[in-house]
């Protein structure tokens, strides 16, 4: 983060020393991350769990995200896996859900004048 400190007012420059100081106080008062998770390991080992159990590979680094509503997937976001609707006469361990872009396989039979009903799977 950077801020131009020659365009701040006095007032300005003031209230980011005080959130500066607030800053530093919480992180003082904080204990080593050290110190904390080797607590955790602790308790954990006590009742018989791992911390990678509990957490995962890595713990959390923030509360965990809420799920969003289902909206377009174009946003980044992976969908569940959907079971194939057509499948290619040719080779039948080529399949395609309806979702996403047709494959060439399809696409070909097609362009021959062919309806996809006709791959689908029943």
């Amino acid at each position: 983060m950077s801020i131009d400190l020659n365009r701040l007012s006095a007032k300005e420059l003031q209230a980011l020393i005080n959130q500066a100081k607030k800053r530093k106080t919480t992180l003082s008062r904080r204990k080593p991350i050290a110190t904390v998770r080797s607590k955790l390991a602790k308790l954990a080992a006590a009742e018989g769990y791992s911390v990678a159990e509990l957490f995962g590979s890595s713990a959390p680094k923030s509360a965990p995200r809420q799920a969003k509503s289902p909206r377009a997937a174009g946003d980044g976001r992976k969908l569940g896996k959907v079971a194939p609707k057509y499948r290619n006469p040719g080779n039948a361990a080529e399949t395609w859900s309806g979702r996403g872009k047709q494959p060439r396989w399809l696409a070909a039979l097609t362009a021959q004048g062919r309806k996809p009903e006709e791959f689908a799977i029943k």
